[in-house]
C-alpha cells in the first residue's frame, strides 16, 4: 500500500488526503497543531525542523509539500521549510512533490507554460522561485527526486478567507450585490479547481518519466465579470463585479502587512493571467473538471 506524508492541511492538503484515502493509500497529515483529517493519521510537525521532518518522512513513499505560511511570513518561514523538506527526502528516499504557484513567472505577456521564463521581481515570487531552485538543484545532484505542481488561484466548495474566488465573491453575486475584487474584473484569469489540483499532485507523484520538472494544473480561464454573468443566469441573481480602487489597496497596505502583500501581487489581475497545461494534460492524463460542473458545485456550497 503506498504511503504518503502530506505537510499542510489547508484546502489543498485536505482534498489531497481525501483523494488518496479514497483510493486506499496510507496517508499521514502533518501540521503544527496535528490537524485531524478523515481517514488519515494526524501528526504534529514543525516543517522548518529538519530532524522532525526526517522522522515524519520515515517509511514514506512520497512527501507532498502543501503547507503555505501567511504572506507576511514567507521570507522568514519558507527557506527553512524548503531546506527541511529536501533533507527529509534525501535521508528517507521519499519522492518530493511540491505544491507551487505561478508567482515565479512574474507579469506574463501570454499564456504561461511549464517552460515559461521565471521573470518575477516581486518578493513572494522570488521566494517561491528560490525554493524550487533549491529542490531542483538537489534533484540534479542526485540527492532527491522532486517535481513541482503549479496552480493558479484556487477555488472550491466552501473556500473562505482571502481567496479571490471564494466565499466573499460568490455570496455577494448570489445575493445580487457588488462583489469587490482586486484588480480588473473584466480580464481573463485562470482558476484552478481544488479537486483538479489534488488530482494533478497525485498524477505527478505517480509519473514514471523524468522528474526534476514543473507541471501545471489544468484550469478554467474566465474573467470575474463573466463568472458573475454565468451565476446570474443560473440563479436569477443580479450581482455585479467592481474592482477596489488602487489607492484603497495601497492605503490598506500601509497599515496591514497582509494587504501590503496582496497589493504587491495584484499585478496578476492587471493583465490577462492564463495558465497553459497542455503538456501536463498529455503526459499525466489529467484534465480540468468541466467548468459549469465546478462552478455550480462551488456556488451550491455557499447556498446551504
Amino acid at each position: 500500500m503506498p504511503t504518503h506524508l502530506i505537510v499542510g492541511a489547508g484546502w489543498i492538503g485536505r482534498e489531497l488526503a481525501r483523494q488518496l484515502v479514497a483510493r486506499g493509500d496510507n496517508v499521514t497529515v502533518a501540521t503544527r497543531s496535528g490537524t485531524a483529517v478523515a481517514g488519515g493519521t494526524a501528526r504534529m510537525l514543525d516543517a522548518s525542523d529538519p530532524v522532525a521532518f526526517v522522522l515524519a518522512a520515515e517509511r514514506m513513499d512520497t512527501i507532498f509539500l502543501c503547507t503555505n505560511p501567511p504572506y507576511p511570513d514567507w521570507a522568514r518561514r519558507w527557506p527553512p521549510v524548503f531546506a527541511a523538506a529536501i533533507a527529509a527526502a534525501s535521508v528517507t528516499g521519499a519522492t518530493l512533490v511540491s505544491m507551487g504557484n505561478l508567482y515565479p513567472y512574474g507579469s506574463p505577456t501570454g499564456p504561461m507554460t511549464e517552460h515559461s521564463p521565471e521573470t518575477t521581481t516581486e518578493s513572494k515570487g522570488l521566494i517561491r522561485r528560490a525554493g524550487w531552485r533549491r529542490m531542483l538543484d538537489a534533484h540534479e545532484r542526485g540527492e532527491i527526486r522532486a517535481v513541482e505542481v503549479r496552480a493558479s488561484d484556487y477555488f472550491g466548495p466552501g473556500v473562505s478567507g482571502t481567496a479571490h474566488l471564494g466565499q466573499a465573491f460568490f455570496s455577494a453575486v448570489l445575493a445580487s450585490k457588488t462583489a469587490r475584487v482586486v484588480g480588473r474584473g473584466d480580464l481573463v484569469h485562470s482558476w484552478s479547481y481544488i479537486p483538479d489540483i489534488a488530482a494533478t499532485l497525485i498524477a505527478a507523484a505517480g509519473y514514471t518519466g523524468s522528474w526534476g520538472r514543473i507541471w501545471h494544473v489544468p484550469s478554467g480561464a474566465h474573467s470575474r465579470t463573466e463568472i458573475a454573468t454565468q451565476l446570474n443566469a443560473r440563479y436569477t441573481s443580479h450581482g455585479v463585479v467592481a474592482g477596489y480602487p488602487d489607492w484603497m489597496l495601497r492605503s490598506l497596505g500601509a497599515v496591514s502587512p497582509l494587504m501590503r502583500e496582496v497589493y504587491r501581487s495584484s499585478y496578476q489581475f492587471q493583465v490577462p493571467y492564463v495558465i497553459d497545461s497542455l503538456e501536463t494534460e498529455r503526459e499525466l492524463g489529467v484534465a480540468a473538471t468541466a467548468w459549469d460542473e465546478a462552478l455550480v458545485t462551488v456556488a451550491e456550497s455557499y447556498r446551504r
